[in-house]
């Protein structure tokens, strides 16, 4: 009499039931994973529009004005025509003039209290998009 060896191996319901758990583990992680990655792009750009605030002191102080909203922020980075003190680069930089989610800070000089305005879009790519802003700089 011959006995039948069965093969080592797995049935297809013990697989299912394996990429079903995966299945459950995964939609469970997943939103918590991303909420971290979200949270460290509001922080960097609260660092980055540090930095860019401060550069922005620093071309002030030698040029006796904020650089204009058409020299934008480039101005810290390349010299403006309008700015014969300009003793940049201010920023080390163009990838600093960058926000997280890959789009260029937004500067505004003057604006209406006669200040300046750093912000980043966030996730938007326009700034008549419904959600806030990250992060928000004014001086």
């Amino acid at each position: 009499m011959r006995r039948r060896r069965r093969q080592a191996g797995y049935t297809l319901l013990e697989l299912l039931v394996v990429m079903g758990i995966l299945a459950v583990l995964t939609a469970i992680a997943t939103p918590q994973v991303m909420g971290y990655f979200n949270k460290a792009k509001t922080e960097s750009v609260q660092l980055q529009v540090q930095n860019i605030s401060t550069a922005l002191e620093l071309y002030f102080m030698e040029n006796g004005t904020y650089p204009t909203s058409e020299d934008g922020l480039r101005a810290l980075v390349e010299a403006p025509a309008d700015a014969p003190r300009w003793a940049g680069p201010y920023l080390k930089q163009t990838q600093a003039l960058i926000d997280p989610w890959g789009h260029p800070y937004q500067y505004v000089y003057p604006n209406e209290a006669g200040q300046y305005s750093i912000y980043s879009l966030g996730s938007k790519t326009t700034a008549n998009a419904s959600d806030d802003r990250a992060m928000e700089a004014r001086r």
